[in-house]
């Protein structure tokens, strides 16, 4: 399991800067990895990566089948309800036809016009939670695709928050050997800090409370 920056990239692709992951964690323990599931290179948090072709497989069934569940935390601008389900398709690919992308939320904490948020997507789908936020007029503060401009302003200058403020917290799934795999990875620096100064309560970057978000999922 590694706690993936933001800004960083899983592989190599035209136009990133820096080294991607995957090279480096290869590097670090000296052996081919495979990565079981994807980050976006905003986002931080938990990724995980199998050390054979096989394991790596065997749970990429398991993330196609919704066995592996994610949790997130979000910072957006607008006042979310206390907790739902967004059910609304996203596109496979980019230009491409839409398909079934459905996430659970509940809104943590509040001030003013921004919202604190705990997300679970129950599909997989590219960039679906930064879509979904953005289909529901919640945009992720610092997301320069999907955001605001102004809001994302607002926070680099007077917070300091220079990335997007999407944190992957943390992950479950069964393993193919038995058992279940379960990790958490904690916020960073470069978004506690400024969420801090925001004036986000600090237990509220603790990852509590997962088991009533798995209740919203059961019940929808």
């Amino acid at each position: 399991m590694v706690n993936k920056p933001a800004r960083c990239v899983v592989h190599a692709t035209r136009g990133a800067i820096g080294r991607p992951l995957l090279q480096r964690v290869r590097d670090h323990i000296g052996a081919h990895v495979w990565p079981i599931h994807r980050l976006d290179a905003a986002t931080s948090g938990v990724l995980v990566f199998a050390k054979s072709p096989s394991v790596a497989g065997d749970l990429g069934q398991m993330l196609r089948r919704g066995e592996m569940v994610k949790h997130y935390f979000a910072l957006v601008r607008g006042r979310p309800p206390p907790e739902g389900m967004i059910d609304n398709p996203v596109p496979r690919a980019e230009h491409s036809y839409r398909v079934p992308a459905q996430t659970c939320f509940r809104c943590q904490w509040h001030q003013g016009r921004y919202a604190w948020m705990w997300l679970r997507p129950i599909t997989g789908r590219r960039h679906q939670l930064r879509r979904h936020l953005k289909h529901m007029s919640w945009p992720i503060i610092g997301d320069v695709r999907y955001g605001k401009g102004e809001h994302n302003r607002i926070f680099n200058r007077e917070y300091g928050l220079v990335r997007m403020a999407l944190h992957a917290a943390r992950l479950r799934c069964p393993l193919p050997s038995g058992g279940v795999l379960e990790v958490s990875a904690s916020v960073p620096e470069d978004l506690r800090e400024p969420l801090l100064r925001w004036g986000l309560p600090p237990d509220q970057l603790e990852d509590r409370g997962w088991a009533d978000l798995e209740c919203i999922a059961d019940e929808v």
